[in-house]
């Protein structure tokens, strides 16, 4: 019987210093992703409607750019001066070979003229507030007085251009 209570021994120690003899150990890993700046804009269109030569104020639209960026990335807004030409002092509208004078403003007072930053004009800054999330930035236009032109549609397109 002592040799069974030894070989019960020996093994009930072989057992206990396996086990005490099992170990762990950790580790870390980073997990990370980048979020890059960007940027998507669109616009709605800019009708004024039915002009009158003979109207004694100037006629009036406006339209909504909307700039969606990544949270908090500045942004700059600028407006070119259009396919009908012009300049930005005065920018115009096409219909064949006529031409209907206009400009674009950032401001309800029509005193600051949307460019691209250069000469006189401006442009809007912001801050992105997630893609998902449009800054909705109004672009208020106006046709001065005066312009006796010929029965038509007139039109230009507008590029709006962000950078980020």
């Amino acid at each position: 019987m002592d040799v069974r209570k030894s070989a019960i021994a020996a093994i009930a120690a072989a057992a206990v210093s396996g086990v005490a003899g099992a170990g762990t150990a950790t580790g870390t890993f980073t997990v990370q992703a980048t979020i890059s700046s960007a940027c998507v804009v669109s616009a709605t269109t800019l009708n004024f409607g039915a002009y009158s030569p003979a109207a004694s104020s100037a006629l009036t639209g406006s339209s909504t750019v909307s700039v969606n960026c990544t949270s908090g990335s500045p942004y700059t807004t600028a407006l070119n001066i259009g396919s009908g030409g012009g300049s930005f002092v005065t920018r115009t509208m096409l219909n064949g070979g006529s031409t209907l004078d206009f400009n674009l403003y950032r401001d309800a007072a029509y005193s600051q003229v949307w460019g691209d930053g250069t000469g006189a004009t401006f442009t809007v800054a912001g801050t992105g507030s997630g893609l998902l999330t449009s800054n909705n930035i109004t672009v208020y236009g106006q046709i001065p007085i005066s312009q006796d032109k010929p029965v038509g549609t007139y039109t230009s397109l507008i590029t709006v251009t962000v950078s980020y």
